[in-house]
């Protein structure tokens, strides 16, 4: 009788022993699951952080380069080759015509506001022109990052008594890309 009872009390330490190990095996996996799941979300934030961050240098690069491309550049028109300097009138045909260059630049919002003289916040339309005082170019109406900048000259050909001159005025282009998630 008493070896029956120690081989069942064997049994039963035997059992007990068996289900603890698998305890600590199921609460050790849980712990490098939870520690593997930890890492996995620094390791995306930081992805994510490094995206924003690019596409928000690619904003730099191109609003100092977009002032000087073809599309928005005064060139030769106005005599010498300037830099930095936005033609008013080709700004103002590229906005009528921005559907084509949606994806051209990649980025969300391009837009060009006078400093100087200030016409406030008039949004400009071929009805207004050249009384106005922001061109929206391109907004895809996305979650956009702040804005990069760049001082321009904003130049056009203006007529006064049949003579013909360049009027240029301060402008700043901003440009913003699109945060992604």
């Amino acid at each position: 009788m008493v070896r029956k009872y120690r081989r069942r009390l064997q049994n039963k330490i035997g059992q007990m022993k068996i289900q603890q190990m698998i305890f600590m095996i199921i609460t050790v996996t849980l712990l490098f699951v939870l520690v593997g799941l930890f890492f996995l979300s620094i390791t995306l934030n930081n992805l994510k952080r490094t995206a924003t961050n690019l596409g928000e240098e690619d904003a730099m690069m191109l609003v100092s380069k977009l002032s000087n491309s073809p599309e928005f550049s005064c060139g030769n028109s106005f005599g010498t080759s300037r830099t930095n300097c936005v033609d008013f009138d080709k700004v103002m045909a590229l906005e009528n015509e921005i559907s084509k260059y949606s994806d051209f630049w990649g980025v969300a919002k391009i837009e060009v506001r006078k400093i100087y003289p200030n016409q406030g916040d008039t949004l400009c339309t071929l009805e207004n022109y050249p009384n106005c005082g922001v061109i929206n170019i391109l907004d895809k109406k996305v979650n956009a990052a702040p804005a990069s900048s760049n001082f321009v000259s904003l130049c056009r050909k203006e007529t006064d008594n049949k003579i013909i001159y360049d009027k240029c005025e301060l402008a700043i282009l901003l440009v913003s890309s699109e945060v992604k998630g």
